[in-house]
């Protein structure tokens, strides 16, 4: 199996997102708040072009990565800090150069107990395959880099290469992500992906271990390539995630769980393989992370199937080990079409997400969906981007202790590079 696609950008061509406007779907529009916080310039030092999402630190500043720019374009972690007068100011408090310290991070980072900062890089490195880093605030504002893992560092990358995925911790301080590419199988073209942790020793270094190696089965029935999506734990510190390809001969992508045994080792079981349906009507090629609601159930997206533009999905577990899918919302165009990003909820239960194309101007949507009585889905359109409002978000959303939306737009890579929004809804 080989995987033909660019390796940080999906594979639908932003020139032709034009053709999915075509097809209409039914969908409210309000009337919310919509400001851009900061736009990227083209080789800024800030960088450019960000895919990952936002986290807010303790004093309610925001930090995310940007995928390229700065000195050495090969991306940088920033930092924007609101001011007394509530204007937004952007810096770079890290810049790739793409050697031994990694380059073009794509995942969202994550905050120790602390205050320091992990991500990902998706090539650099000593073997030039990706790595793990951390990032520590130092008195002088000056934030210090350590390279906690440098993939590839196995025999045929049996460890992982280009980790694209965000990192999550468990209880005892150790990491767990997914590459791309890597691990043991041999069916696809560099190999198909992995699920790894990361293991603090005493003397400040870390050790990996793969958890898993994807397309372990025949035909790569238990998934392969997962792609920006992350790992979540349940309760029982079970993990679960998403493949973008493979689960059975349609090739649709699968979400899995990987549940520790006695031994140490891990056993992967595929809960959904997509394009189980006629035409994909389940979804197709899931992206990112999934998340539970209060009582067990998974929520995620898929990029494709549906009414031909891409789903929110539900996964309930109905026993013995047994989980059914159910599809929440299809777009189709005008009201959103492939969504790239997770999702996240809010009090009151409705879901929220974006799409990095259709709308009615073609940029891409930020959406609602709230649940009814009868068990239907309604969406609301929040935002429609333009090119003059920062166009195509890849990335997901949070709130803030106030309710607003906060996100990333990539950009058209011509006139727009990236920008940082804030939705009131």
């Amino acid at each position: 199996m080989s995987r033909n696609r660019n390796l940080w950008a999906p594979g639908i061509g932003l020139g032709v997102a034009v053709v999915i406007l075509a097809m209409l779907a039914p969908g409210a529009w309000a009337q919310s708040s919509f400001k851009t916080l900061h736009r990227f310039n083209k080789h800024s030092r800030q960088g450019d072009q960000p895919v990952a999402g936002l986290i807010f630190d303790q004093a309610g500043n925001l930090y995310g990565t940007a995928s390229l720019g700065g000195p050495d374009g090969q991306g940088s972690v920033f930092e924007l800090i609101r001011n007394s007068e509530g204007i937004w100011k952007a810096a770079a408090i890290y810049t790739f150069t793409g050697g031994a310290d990694g380059g073009i991070p794509l995942g969202t980072l994550i905050f120790d107990q602390a205050g320091n900062l992990y991500g990902t890089t998706r090539q650099g490195g000593a073997h030039q395959s990706g790595t793990v880093f951390k990032l520590t605030p130092g008195t002088s504002g000056i934030w210090t880099e350590t390279v906690l893992y440098s993939f590839c560092a196995l025999s045929n990358c049996s460890d992982g290469a280009v980790p694209f995925s965000r990192l999550i911790f468990d209880q005892a301080g150790n990491l767990y992500g997914t590459t791309l590419e890597g691990g043991l199988s041999s069916a696809c073209t560099g190999g198909c992906g992995t699920a790894f942790e990361l293991t603090p020793n005493s003397g400040g270094t870390w050790t990996e271990s793969v958890l898993y190696s994807f397309c372990s089965l025949k035909n790569c029935r238990d998934g392969a390539f997962p792609f920006v999506g992350g790992l979540v734990f349940d309760p029982a510190g079970n993990l679960y995630g998403t493949t973008e390809f493979s689960g059975d001969e349609s090739g649709g992508g699968v979400v899995f769980e990987l549940s520790p045994n006695g031994d140490g080792s891990w056993k992967e079981s595929v809960l959904h393989a997509f394009c189980s349906l006629k035409n994909c009507h389940d979804g197709a090629n899931p992206l990112d992370t999934l998340i539970f609601d209060k009582a067990g159930n998974l929520y995620g997206t898929a990029e494709g199937g549906g009414a031909g533009a891409g789903v929110v999905f539900e996964l309930s577990p109905i026993g013995d080990g047994r989980w059914k899918e159910k599809v929440l919302h299809s777009f189709a165009g005008r009201n959103g079409a492939v969504p790239y990003a997770g999702l996240i909820f809010d009090q009151a239960g409705n879901l929220y997400g974006t799409t990095f194309e259709g709308g009615v101007p073609g940029g891409g949507v930020v959406f609602k969906l709230t649940p009814h009585a009868t068990g239907a889905w309604g969406e609301t359109v929040l935002h429609d981007f333009s090119d003059k409002a920062g166009a195509i978000p890849f990335s997901g959303l949070i709130f803030d202790t106030a309710g607003n939306l906060y996100g990333t737009t990539y950009g058209d890579s011509n006139s727009t590079f990236g920008s940082v929004y804030e939705i009131t809804p």
